[in-house]
């Protein structure tokens, strides 16, 4: 049985403009998982995800890490083992060359020189940008940047990881690069947390989907209890992926027998030989 990494209590959150961005979240959180966050925009995922990282904090209600009440004291534990990459590259960017920029959150943790040199070294080679060291981030492409953005996190070594709408604006290649290195994290054991308005990407990666409704919870389960769920997809503005329009259609039409519904190409083929 996995280990619980995070447990959400009855956490609240309201902007000062008065909107109740989160009203009572209670999920947990296992090592190793892959969660796929959805819902429309405005229905509290990336408010979520920012106090989940720290860098909001809950009006109500409480965040555990392994066990530990998350308060003022144990935020900077919290943000060095919760990374958060954000779907504006550019806004998580801040320094003037690669090497710096995925240097910045290692030196914060007030490591070594070595252990920093050794991290970003790290970092670059794992997202295959070692030749980028020392340009200027805000001159890289859009999947570029987000390598960029990705190394900052890997740097850091961080046991959970939240992506926040990670394909958005990316092209194919660059959108296939980041599923390459979600299944690299996940294969190391690390536990990922990704909001997406990508259903399909949703149904073929995540073990686990929680959705997101005008600041509440409305369903977590696996992607087949969701998008089986007619009434969720109504309430979440969420269409019916892809892969499993096509199963279905096929198996009204005695095609292929009902139950084991494939989230791969690979798998389709196989259940159509």
């Amino acid at each position: 049985m996995k280990e619980e990494i995070i447990e959400v209590k009855n956490l609240t959150y309201e902007y000062q403009t008065g909107t109740h961005a989160l009203n009572h979240i209670n999920i947990t959180v296992k090592r190793g998982e892959k969660i796929a966050v959805m819902g429309s925009n405005g229905a509290g995922k990336s408010t979520f995800f920012l106090n989940l990282n720290g860098v909001l904090q809950p009006d109500g209600g409480e965040i555990r890490y392994r066990g530990k009440v998350i308060g003022k004291k144990e935020l900077n534990e919290l943000r060095k083992n919760v990374g958060f990459v954000f779907q504006d590259a550019d806004s998580q960017i801040i320094a003037s060359d690669v090497q710096g920029e995925v240097s910045f959150g290692p030196m914060n943790l007030k490591l070594s020189k070595e252990e920093v040199r050794k991290r970003v070294e790290e970092a670059l080679e794992y997202m295959n940008i070692t030749e980028y060291r020392n340009r200027p981030p805000h001159y890289l492409s859009g999947g570029e940047k987000k390598r960029v953005s990705i190394a900052d996190i890997i740097a850091m070594k961080s046991e959970v990881v939240l992506f926040d709408e990670p394909t958005a604006a990316l092209d194919p290649l660059s959108a296939d690069m980041l599923e390459e290195v979600l299944a690299k994290l996940s294969a190391e054991g690390k536990t990922l947390l990704i909001s997406t308005h990508d259903v399909d990407f949703a149904y073929r990666w995540a073990e686990r989907i929680v959705v997101f409704c005008q600041g509440n919870i409305i369903a977590d389960g696996t992607p087949l209890e969701i998008f089986q769920n007619e009434k969720v997809l109504e309430q979440a503005h969420l269409k019916k992926p892809a892969m499993y329009t096509v199963y279905e259609a096929l198996a009204e039409r005695g095609l292929v027998e009902t139950g084991s519904y494939p989230r791969l190409p690979e798998e389709l083929k196989t259940i159509l030989k």
